[in-house]
């Protein structure tokens, strides 16, 4: 009884805040203000600290894989939300294909990203400990015809044209958690069902989204390189503009899955003036 009643609080007041207007207006703001001040905090943070390793069990259970983590909590919200409200697969099915929709666009944006490094780069080989070492850093040299592949394979040095994938797809996840969850306050103010897994699914997905908040602020602190993390976040963001902010407004038809909620925010349980102008408020 008491953590059911703690479940309740603490989805109640989650749901109040990713569904409050102002936060979903100004999320993205916080985020491009976070890509910008964020490798300030190298001054202060100590590079001794657990998290200034790559190899942190963090980085590599969750950064490595952060897509497929944020698909299963996500689309399982998504699907035990739709699936609840309207018993429709097809429906279920359609709110899902954002998702599919937003992974293809990563994928895209992925090889053409590397690409990019392949075809603006070069391999160089680095000189032994000795005089020539210049601030603490070996010299390079220069090796030519050497790909990308074979290069890294005989443990040489690749320097490209970079653009973090990382921040990426961490500032995408968190704008794609941040919409998607969102529905879940307007879902509870038109008295929605909600029972304890949809509660718990929906815990996870904002305890996601502060994971991928905290290791965005780790990789700025601990690993700034600007301005590759910078191009990365805003490709995320101009990413998330295109598909929820453009192309999703376009209403529900085949080429188009449509607004997060839409054809679920109107339970029947005020009149339908009320239930539009919810929706009208939630999407605009």
């Amino acid at each position: 009884m008491i953590l059911n009643t703690a479940l309740v609080v603490l989805t109640d007041l989650a749901a109040q805040v990713l569904g409050n207007k102002l936060f979903r207006q100004h999320f993205h703001l916080l985020l491009s203000a976070a890509l910008v001040f964020g490798p300030a905090l190298s001054l202060w943070v100590s590079h001794h600290s657990i998290f200034a390793k790559r190899s942190h069990f963090l980085y590599r259970l969750f950064l490595r894989s952060g897509w497929g983590w944020t698909c299963v909590f996500v689309g399982s919200f998504i699907f035990l939300l739709s699936y609840s409200i309207r018993r429709s697969l097809l429906l279920s099915f359609r709110h899902l294909s954002r998702l599919a929709v937003a992974g293809g666009l990563w994928l895209c944006f992925c090889k053409l990203l590397d690409l990019l490094e392949n075809t603006t780069g070069s391999c160089y080989e680095p000189l032994p400990a000795g005089p020539e070492v210049t601030d603490g850093q070996p010299m390079l040299v220069l090796k030519e015809g050497e790909s990308k592949f074979e290069c890294l394979k005989a443990g040489m040095v690749w320097r490209g044209y970079e653009v973090s994938e990382d921040v990426f797809l961490l500032c995408l996840c968190c704008l794609l958690l941040a919409e998607e969850t969102a529905v879940f306050g307007p879902y509870l103010s038109l008295g929605g069902i909600s029972d304890a897994p949809l509660r718990i699914l929906f815990l996870f997905c904002v305890l996601l989204l502060g994971l991928w908040i905290f290791l965005l602020l780790c990789l700025l602190a601990y690993f700034p390189q600007f301005p590759t993390q910078l191009l990365g976040g805003a490709l995320g963001c101009l990413s998330w503009r295109g598909l929820y902010q453009g192309w999703y407004r376009m209403g529900p038809s085949w080429y188009c899955p449509g607004r997060p909620g839409q054809g679920l925010l109107n339970i029947k349980t005020r009149n339908t003036e009320e239930e539009d102008a919810l929706n009208h408020n939630h999407y605009n």
